[in-house]
């Protein structure tokens, strides 16, 4: 049976920061308890001229400064998921591919699926290239997610997104098995034309986030006969640091197996770029053999879950050719609460 998976990565996150007292402050809450309850140090913010576009073609330069190798016009899909796509009508996803000049014997979409839209895409990605219908797909994650003005959100939504090209020649990782846990949970959605998300505070946690990870994760080691003691590393799905936490420590993997993956403390939830960029930084120091657990979580809701293991082509990649997670994170840029709040467009000049 033919074999797919990983064949590059890319990632970005902006470079720009807020502290959760500079939020609190404003909103005479103490931002630091927030944070510390959240599990959240500080958040990423885009600067004006970023946004969902900006990002994911980003990332998708440094997935293909990787493979210099791969010719762009073999690129036969490429799909973005997101939340915050700039535009009602009109694709991010054709803006992006013809960027990499993949472009124009191709297909090309937008997804949505609130934070799993990414790996949606890698599972459809998947498919293609397993199907011989092209040679590569691309699936990226991206988010500059929304969060109102001093809603519990503001102090975890913020920015960034990652790349992946799937294939089956010169697959530095490995996709094993992928499976989902799909139900109606109405417990996070944002009407058309509204700015800023609702939340079911009810449904939020057990029925919502937990039921679904956990669920898709015991059908995955249930299938494929494994155990958490099995993986090197794992990555859930992670709207705050919290809830990563306890979810792994429920399913039994140790805090070590989901460290390098738990980004949302340093940068904040990135929505769809979430699972996808916790798994970009388990990528920048992954050797042959090791194998990865990754379950991500979609409100409205549903859970895909992948069971991946690194190939020695992981040895020859050429992961120095784009900047790993360690170095996007580096010289963050911290920001006032008005200067955030003009970033974002939550105060504006007048015509």
């Amino acid at each position: 049976m033919m074999e797919a998976g990983i064949v590059s990565y890319g990632a970005y996150v902006p470079r720009y920061r807020i502290l959760p007292e500079e939020i609190g402050k404003v909103w005479g809450v103490d931002g630091k308890s927030m944070g510390k309850g959240l599990y959240i140090l500080q958040k990423s913010v885009p600067s004006p001229d970023e946004d969902v576009v900006t990002i994911a073609t980003e990332a998708a330069r440094n997935m293909m400064a990787r493979v210099p190798e791969v010719n762009p016009k073999d690129i036969g899909a490429l799909y973005v998921g997101s939340e915050s796509h700039p535009y009602a009508v009109k694709p991010t996803s054709t803006i992006v591919a013809e960027a990499i000049e993949a472009t124009p014997a191709m297909t090309a979409a937008d997804l949505e699926f609130a934070c799993k839209a990414g790996t949606a895409g890698i599972q459809m990605c998947l498919g293609l290239v397993l199907s011989g219908m092209m040679k590569y797909a691309v699936a990226i994650g991206a988010d500059t997610s929304q969060g109102a003005p001093g809603d519990a959100l503001e102090y975890s939504a913020s920015a960034g997104g990652a790349a992946y090209l799937i294939g089956t020649e010169n697959v530095i990782a490995r996709i094993n098995k992928t499976l989902s846990f799909t139900t109606d949970t109405p417990d996070f959605w944002r009407r058309e034309g509204q700015p800023y998300p609702k939340h079911g505070g009810r449904f939020t946690g057990e029925p919502a986030y937990f039921r679904h990870i956990t669920s898709a994760a015991q059908m995955m080691m249930e299938t494929m006969g494994t155990k958490p003691e099995d993986y090197k590393y794992a990555v859930f799905h992670q709207p705050n640091g919290k809830f990563p936490t306890r979810v792994a420590a429920q399913l039994g993997f140790a805090p070590e197996q989901i460290e390098r993956g738990l980004l949302t403390p340093n940068i904040g939830n990135t929505y769809s770029g979430a699972v996808p960029l916790g798994l970009s930084s388990i990528l920048d120091v992954a050797e042959p053999g090791d194998r990865i657990f990754v379950v991500s979580y979609g409100s409205g809701a549903g859970s895909d879950a992948f069971d991946i293991t690194v190939t020695d082509n992981i040895r020859k990649f050429k992961r120095d050719n784009a900047p790993t997670m360690d170095k996007i994170l580096t010289d963050p840029v911290y920001l006032d609460y008005a200067t955030y709040a003009k970033f974002k467009g939550k105060i504006v000049m007048p015509e």
